[in-house]
């Protein structure tokens, strides 16, 4: 509690009542759909800031707890708390808010009410997510945010835009249902669904590798890993620019926090004995999906390719820990990977974001994403390129940019654990800054390609105020990732001590 106020239940309820009243009064009132959505995103943003603030770094403990019976009769609660795991991904969400609400100012002219409701909705269910400590409760906002991105792509999307919001929502939804069998089976041995008695909770070997497995699918499925990936494409190509940008930036980080939060601490055997499975799986990504990006033609399907390479760090640096712990004797050296792979969600939330950003940049002007329509986009937008190549060059992990931090500790972590595993994680280096170039050198650099270019103007004030704040958090975090790494380290070495504790 802050100001005796509760400030988790604050950050949830405030964009989602926000966005009903946006619903219920904003018909025909499109400025005030936009003004009301802003000035909420706002306000939430800075209602977060006390969760950084006030923060204690010396324990793992959960903080500004909330505790309210919800369904007595089964043990269920109303229950948040935040963590060093789960309140950079909270800041990360109310931050992007508010440039998700002004990148759409002038482009949506349909609807804008229910667009703008949709996002304050789908807000405050994703950070219900970071904070429930509640099963059903976390089961209840991981579904709920599914229906506003439906919307969402359904009816502000692309040409094949029924298509694309099918196959996500059947993916996401097909895994789930395991993810709540597994909670099922918890409650029933242990009669309670708080998340944290289910760290505490012994389990059988084979309870945990079921467990493990319904966990993996649920989440695999949300990262997106290889091969439960190829929703995502489809989702990013038919999504409007600012669905993109929440797709990539937060939802796909709900995989992660799934993986931190149930499969390393509630089933450490199975984990360890199946870790090999999510390793293999988040170096094909690594590899093989940053060979796919390569041939892409339509940026945006390029950037969609990249994201799932980018999260293959994320996946591979959780589940090091059992190869370092075998090769050192001690989880010290493990650290380095678990905090890598935080970092690396927090980083890919600005760069992704920042990277769907510029395409809707230049769609919205050229109505077209293919790159063979572009060519010398920088002698007519200058100051948009600078952006843009900043941004390429993140997404590339260049020293001094958020991108580098977390691959690099990842890479160093992956050759304490095997050498080939490092060898083949650091060839993203050379892939990503491969596609990456190449998708610069075409779009941005050379003569201006046709007339359609020639009248291209560069960005206005709101655009430009949109990717100088995207830009200034890629640069800090690049060059002074320590308070970041600061707030998560106790939460870290307390995952990994419960990652590495049998419970047979």
């Amino acid at each position: 509690m802050i100001f005796d106020l509760p400030i988790l239940s604050t950050l949830i309820w405030l964009p989602i009542l926000g966005g009903l009243l946006i619903l219920f009064v904003g018909s025909n009132r499109d400025a005030f759909a936009k003004w009301f959505a802003l000035f909420i995103s706002v306000v939430t943003f800075l209602c977060s800031i006390p969760l950084w603030t006030n923060f204690d770094t010396t324990t793992s403990a959960m903080q500004f707890v909330e505790r309210v019976e919800w369904i007595p009769q089964f043990n269920i609660y109303y229950s948040l708390g935040v963590d060093g795991l789960s309140m950079p991904l909270v800041l990360l969400t109310t931050f992007t808010q508010i440039l998700v609400i002004a990148s759409a100012w002038d482009v949506i002219k349909e609807r804008v009410e229910q667009y703008m409701g949709a996002f304050m909705i789908m807000q405050g269910l994703m950070i219900g997510v970071f904070v429930a400590l509640d099963g059903i409760l976390f089961y209840v906002f991981w579904e709920a945010l599914l229906i506003p991105m439906f919307i969402v792509i359904g009816k502000w999307g692309g040409p094949n835009r029924v298509y694309a919001t099918i196959k996500f929502f059947l993916y996401t939804f097909f895994g789930s249902v395991f993810m709540l069998v597994a909670f099922l089976y918890m409650y029933f041995q242990s009669g309670s669904f708080s998340i944290l008695d289910f760290h505490t909770m012994s389990l059988s070997y084979m309870a945990q590798i079921l467990i493990f497995l319904a966990f993996l699918i649920a989440f695999a499925v949300k990262v997106p890993m290889f091969p439960v990936h190829t929703w995502l494409p489809d989702a990013h190509v038919q999504a409007p620019t600012a669905g993109s940008v929440v797709l990539a930036a937060i939802m796909l980080k709900m995989g992660g926090y799934g993986f931190v939060r149930f499969s390393l601490p509630i089933t450490p055997d199975a984990a360890m004995e199946l870790d090999w499975l999510v390793i293999v799986l988040s170096l094909i990504a690594i590899f093989y999906i940053g060979l796919v990006a390569m041939v892409q033609s339509d940026m945006k399907k390029l950037v969609a390719y990249s994201s799932i390479s980018h999260m293959g760090f994320v996946t591979i640096g959780m589940f090091l820990v059992y190869d370092i712990v075998q090769n050192t004797g001690s989880i010290q050296g493990s650290m380095i990977g678990m905090e890598g792979a935080m970092i690396q969600m927090i980083s890919h939330g600005f760069i992704s974001g920042a990277m769907f950003l510029m395409i809707g940049v230049l769609y919205d002007r050229m109505h077209t994403r293919e790159i063979s329509a572009y060519g010398g986009v920088v002698n007519t937008m200058p100051w948009f390129g600078f952006f843009a190549v900043l941004f390429a060059m993140a997404n590339a992990g260049l020293p001094g940019t958020s991108g580098f931090v977390g691959e690099f500790m990842v890479i160093l972590a992956s050759f304490k654990a095997n050498v080939w595993y490092g060898v083949i994680a650091a060839s993203t280096l050379i892939i990503g800054a491969a596609y990456t170039l190449w998708m610069v050198k075409r779009v941005f650099f050379g003569a201006v390609a046709n007339d359609n270019v020639g009248t291209l103007q560069d960005l206005n004030k709101r655009e430009f105020a949109i990717m100088a704040t995207l830009a200034v958090a890629v640069v800090l975090l690049g060059v002074y990732p320590a308070p970041l790494i600061d707030v998560m380290h106790s939460s870290v070495a307390n995952l990994l001590i419960q990652a590495t504790t049998s419970k047979l």
